[in-house]
């Protein structure tokens, strides 16, 4: 076996080195109570969540409550419970990426802090650091919390693998995330570090001089066996070699039953620290809204609108408008207010720029600003502004998009499905003029075949939107209004999917739903032309399509090929039968709390059993595994998940293994060959009553796919330098036959690509490619671009494909921290401090050679902030803050133009009156 195949092996079955990577219910069973890499980054991210949230509420005048360290918890005290999903999502995809290091980087010392390579590992922090922060203020999350997971890694090795606890260090090592600053002295290549151990008792085998003097070490660590240097401390355990040359044993405190696990706790409680240590500085430079934005934690969905601009579309640009205007002031102030607005003009040959924003207002004037102008030939870019939309918007989002055209960039079909997959958003098609009527106007032929052709273009949008679990509404012009009013006004960022179906073709067919008590404002949505159906209600109430007097429908709406009923919310089993020879989509939705959050899962295997995120199509032909998650309950279960066919009544069984805390694994002996997607039943036992038993079911909104086709790429280092070529390697693999298999690569952002148009395998067999790509000079630092790389089967008979978030980064040379020079303090406070105001003065710098500061804002304290921004030539910032009595303490966040943080803070109660000037 070679040592890459042997490493590999070693990998899925030992969890390799490192805070081990055990799910919930394995890990107390058997590593005996010790912390995984999960656990610790986890219960850092919901603690600095909680305190950001506390820190808002109490600017607001508002109580807070420390919340138990869950995320549902952390969302309700947060005021954003109906995103715990995304918050979940945000938090699991993080711990992801932490366990990728472990598969991709598994002999990068440095990745470790293995081996001495400690400063190199700093490196990897600070620079990773660096790409959050540009990230962020570039609002591109998606690539900031990628990153995150990548450095909590390498961080909270450090206090594993390292000597520092062992040293007497009672808190982290801030140096570590300092870019530029020494971590500490560490030891010489040359210098003993360990003796050996007293056959498995390793506690004193680090020499006396090494920790007397503060001298840091790491344990050496490789799976192959090699000379490790004279002298020096292994990783220690299974499968680390060097622990089995002198001097023998191990330091790291990997579990309790690691060489050094005596110090396990110590050294996961510091990592813990360590970790929200890093948050608080990317909190710092973000800003604790757009934290909190970048944690996937709101209030309302995003409201996004991708709008075609062609001379055309004046009419429908008018209804967006109007309806956009109705949607912000009615949800105004209210929690299902939208949480961000996202817009994407597009026309032809030009599409974007997306412009995102939380004011309502500037929303407005956006929309305000657009005109519908040119046109020339018929399809338009729609698909690009799709895409942009797609990764520009958080996950799960719905977004609209307005045309009266068909896709002249049909190519990114399959890119779009990509990222409907992997952002799970719905996606809904506002189509008006027949889509059309712009080619038959200008066409020769006749008008059958014109209308012919129309129905053909519209089909790309309707799977589109059967994918994403989102409609195809066909509406004439002057219905687009009413139309869109229809789908806009039940948006909620609690609702949830009941049942959801196609039929193409068509045929009579009966489908089943269970409602629940916890089910609120129940709604079914039809699309297709001259469908009927006869619904069941649960206490026998049969009510037909056309009638709605009297029965189980509250009010009906009709327009186009568009149906919508709202029922009467009755607990129980639900029947609604279809009757049609035309192709319809069905779908069920209510309002709740509970619901649920799922990702295909690759499981290693054996003693420390882990898993990683599958970011694209699971394997057919195989058994699968799903990591489900429940949300919105304490005390509902899941008793069955289950893989339906969108288009048809096959499906697969799954068997449920709790884990705890709402998490189960699912697991199946296949996959459907066709597009599926996710029904979860279970028990609320919360709601049982004499009309229910508790059982209730949810469907996932998008549908999926399995390939036999594996597309992998490494996504640990995904930075771009602006103008300069980089290069991503990638393999493609097939556990089917072989042949030539077409390569299509594109980016969201235009960015001049580079890549092999196909690629050879042979049967079972795999290859590898590249794919350069070259970010312009001028792309602003921080910038985000979702490169998708597709891999095409022969015949078209089979696709997969790998979607990486890469950020354009600018090199960073300021590491420094902006300065804040105290010039004035003057309090005037009696016994009643409602009476009297006390006031200070500071001029904030970032040194001669910093990038200039780029934002005080006001962390703690009530009062009021007056700020002069720096001029170019003075690189000083004025500061002046007035604040009553009763608020004695102020806390100033200064950051600089490349994040750096300073946390100023001053207290009346320190200095009665007193008056500094600078010198």
């Amino acid at each position: 076996m070679s040592g890459l195949a042997l490493l590999c092996f070693l990998l899925l079955n030992t969890g390799v080195h490192g805070f081990k990577i055990s799910p919930r219910f394995l890990n107390n069973l058997l590593n005996r109570g010790s912390l995984t890499h999960q656990d610790i980054t986890e219960r850092a991210i919901l603690n600095i969540t909680a305190q950001v949230c506390r820190s808002l509420a109490l600017s607001e005048g508002k109580d807070f409550s420390f919340p138990s360290l869950t995320a549902t918890a952390v969302a309700t005290a947060c005021e954003a419970s109906k995103s715990s999903k995304n918050f979940i999502r945000t938090i699991n995809k993080i711990k992801s990426n932490n366990w990728q290091i472990d598969i991709f980087k598994a002999l990068s010392a440095p990745h470790h802090c293995d081996n001495e390579k400690i400063t190199e590992g700093q490196k990897l922090i600070t620079d990773g650091l660096s790409v959050v922060k540009g990230a962020n203020k570039q609002k591109n999350f998606a690539s900031a919390i990628s990153r995150l997971g990548n450095i909590f890694h390498t961080l909270q090795d450090f206090y594993s693998h390292s000597n520092w606890v062992e040293i007497g260090n009672r808190f982290p090592n801030t140096n570590l995330i300092r870019g530029k600053i020494s971590v500490e002295d560490i030891a010489a290549k040359t210098r003993a570090t360990c003796r050996n151990c007293n056959g498995d008792d390793c506690k004193d085998n680090i020499l006396e001089d090494i920790l007397d003097n503060n001298i840091l070490t790491s344990g050496y660590f490789s799976v192959n066996p090699f000379a490790k240097p004279p002298g020096k401390c292994s990783h220690g355990n299974f499968p680390d070699s060097t622990a089995l040359l002198e001097p023998k044993g191990g330091i790291n405190k990997d579990t309790k039953d690691s060489s050094h696990g005596h110090l396990h706790e110590q050294a996961a409680n510091m990592a813990i620290a360590a970790t929200s240590e890093l948050l608080e500085d990317v909190r710092g430079a973000a800003g604790d809204r757009q934290f909190l934005e970048m944690m996937g934690l709101f209030k309302g969905k995003p409201l996004c609108f991708c709008v075609d601009t062609t001379g055309s579309m004046s009419d429908d640009i008018e209804a967006v408008r109007t309806v956009t205007s109705a949607i912000i002031d009615s949800k105004l102030g209210t929690e299902d207010e939208p949480s961000v607005y996202i817009l994407v003009p597009f026309n032809d040959p030009d599409f974007g720029p997306l412009i995102r924003t939380t004011d309502p207002n500037i929303f407005k004037g956006y929309l305000n600003s657009l005109s519908a102008n040119g046109g020339g030939d018929f399809p338009e870019m729609s698909l690009s502004a799709l895409q942009l939309a797609l990764t520009g918007s958080p996950p799960n989002s719905e977004i609209y998009v307005f045309t009266d055209a068909t896709a002249k960039d049909e190519h990114l079909r399959n890119p779009v499905i990509a990222l409907i997959e992997q952002t799970k958003s719905v996606v809904t098609f506002m189509i008006t003029g027949g889509l059309g009527f712009r080619r038959r106007r200008q066409a020769d032929s006749n008008q059958q075949q014109s209308l012919r052709m129309a129905r053909s273009d519209a089909q790309l949008y309707r799977d589109l939107a059967q994918t994403s679990g989102g409609q195809a509404v066909e509406v004439s012009k002057g219905q687009l209004l009413e139309a869109i009013n229809i789908l806009t006004e039940s948006t909620s960022s609690s609702q949830i999917v009941l049942l959801q179906a196609a039929r193409t073709p068509a045929k009579a067919e009966n489908f089943t739903f269970a409602v629940d008590e916890s089910v609120q404002n129940l709604t079914v949505y039809i699309t297709g032309t001259s469908v009927d159906f006869t619904l069941l209600s649960p206490s026998g109430v049969i009510q037909n399509g056309g009638n709605t007097t009297g029965s189980s429908v509250i009010s009906s709406r009709s327009v186009g090929n568009l149906q919508t009923f709202q029922l009467r919310t009755e607990p129980g089993v639900w029947e609604i039968r279809m009757d049609s020879t035309n192709p319809y989509t069905l779908k069920v939705v209510g309002e709740s709390s509970i619901d649920f959050l799922f990702d295909f899962i690759e499981e290693s295997n054996g003693l420390f059993e882990g898993f990683s995120l599958i970011e694209n199509r699971p394997t057919a032909g195989r058994n699968a595994s799903l990591l489900v998650t429940l949300i919105g309950s304490d005390i509902a279960t899941v008793t069955e998940v289950t893989l339906v066919e969108s288009s048809g009544s096959g499906q697969v069984n799954g068997t449920v293994e709790t884990q705890g805390g709402g998490e189960y694994i699912v697991r199946f002996a296949r996959i459907p060959s066709v597009e599926f997607v996710v029904l979860v039943k279970g028990q609320n036992n919360n709601t049982i009553t004499r009309a229910s038993s508790g059982v209730f079911q949810r469907q996932s909104t998008t549908s999926l796919r399995a390939s036999v086709l594996t597309v992998s790429i490494d996504d640990s280092d995904t930075d771009l330098e602006p103008g300069a070529k980089k290069s991503f390697p990638f393999s493609v693999m097939t556990t089917g036959g072989g042949g030539n298999f077409m390569i299509r690569a594109t980016n969201d952002q235009g960015f001049t690509l580079d890549f092999p148009s196909s690629l050879l395998l042979d049967d079972k067999g795999s290859a590898n490619g590249t794919v350069n790509i070259t970010a312009p000079a001028n792309t602003l630092s921080g910038a985000g671009v979702t490169l998708t790389i597709e891999a095409v089967a022969p015949g078209n008979a089979d696709t997969n494909y790998a979607v990486l978030r890469l950020t354009v980064l600018s090199t960073v040379t300021d590491f420094t921290q902006p300065m804040c020079h105290l010039v004035n303090l003057q309090a005037n406070c009696s016994d009643n401090c409602s009476q009297s105001m006390w006031e200070l003065s500071v001029q904030v710098t970032d040194g001669a050679n910093g990038t200039g500061v780029d934002s005080v804002t006001l962390r703690e304290g009530t009062g009021t902030l007056n700020i002069t921004m720096a001029n170019n030539t003075e690189n000083s910032t004025s500061v002046s803050y007035v604040a009553s009595c009763c608020s004695p303490d102020v806390q100033l966040v200064a950051v600089d133009q490349v994040g750096n943080v300073e946390i100023c803070s001053y207290s009346e109660t320190s200095v009665s009156s007193v008056k500094l000037r600078k010198s």
